[in-house]
């Protein structure tokens, strides 16, 4: 009888086991088909490069540590560089277009994606929770959300991940992208290729900055005009260090009475020193009046010694 009711639990076992063999079989079907059809199109390379992406040493704030999460984020997603790409209305990622400079960039405005400054505003939009730093690379740089400056002479030593490192001249900033720690960073690089991370390139570097994305400090004025450069010194003969491409937010010093600039109908002789360029540039270009409401004159607040 013994034997009889084992033989029974037996069978009933392995009907149990039949039953639901194919269900578990049809549910891991379902599982992988829905991995499957998942949106990201990460090949093993990019995953090995995502796995590496995130924060590589201490000392980070919370805001840098998220605008790095969100660069990661499309490193793991095989996210396209693509020139022009993250410059739409809200940050995030666009269709690019056609670099005429670059042959690579053909297939460009066919991609989903950003170029190094796109990703670099996208991040720190998630970070920050405002689009704080919209706008190109030398903008991006030379922000007036700046709190703290590196020169490529101090090296990476420095730097703390969520720093902002830049490629070019001070005419010329053409590359920007994220620092990681441990000699990393991350950056959408070029045309044909996807965001990624790298080795910091120090050929070329020009320095870096450290993002405040909390209360802005200072004298906030807005410029106008396109094109319009700040110079060395407060003369139109001095050099040229920085042109704004178009009205752009920045924080000034203090000002002073200078050599005379007659331009696009005004005539004015102050000059404002702006901290963020270490340059000057005629109260013309400034929003407000002649002599800007609320600046020091910089014969009682000079400007930093460089």
């Amino acid at each position: 009888m013994v034997r009889r009711t084992e033989l029974i639990r037996t069978l009933t076992a392995l009907l149990a086991f039949l039953l639901c063999a194919p269900v578990s079989a049809a549910a891991s079907t379902t599982n992988t088909a829905s991995t499957t059809n998942a949106p990201s199109t990460a090949t093993p390379a990019q995953r090995t490069a995502a796995e590496a992406c995130g924060v590589l040493a201490p000392g980070a704030s919370a805001a840098a540590e998220r605008a790095i999460a969100a660069a990661c984020a499309e490193v793991a997603a095989g996210t396209w560089y693509t020139w022009g790409g993250g410059h739409g209305p809200q940050p995030g990622p666009t269709y690019g277009q056609v670099d005429p400079t670059d042959p690579d960039s053909e297939h460009d405005p066919e991609r989903f994606g950003f170029d190094c400054s796109g990703l670099v505003r996208h991040a720190y939009a998630e970070a920050a929770g405002s689009d704080i730093l919209n706008g190109v690379a030398s903008q991006q740089y030379y922000t007036h959300r700046a709190a703290a400056r590196f020169t490529a002479a101090q090296g990476l030593a420095p730097l703390l991940p969520g720093d902002l490192l830049a490629w070019g001249t001070s005419k010329d900033l053409h590359h920007i992208a994220i620092y990681l720690g441990a000699g990393k960073m991350v950056e959408a690089k070029e045309s044909g290729t996807r965001l990624m991370v790298s080795d910091v390139r120090l050929g070329g570097y020009f320095g870096a900055v450290r993002v405040n994305t909390g209360q802005v400090t200072g004298h906030i004025h807005q410029t106008w005009g396109t094109d319009v450069w700040t110079k060395a010194e407060p003369s139109l003969a001095a050099a040229r260090v920085y042109a704004f491409p178009y009205s752009t937010t920045i924080r000034v010093h203090c000002q002073k009475h200078a050599e005379t600039v007659t331009s696009d109908g005004y005539t004015n002789d102050v000059w404002s020193y702006l901290p963020d360029y270490r340059a000057w540039m005629t109260n013309i270009y400034i929003k407000g009046a002649a002599w800007l409401d609320g600046v020091p004159d910089c014969r009682t607040t000079p400007p930093p010694t460089p």
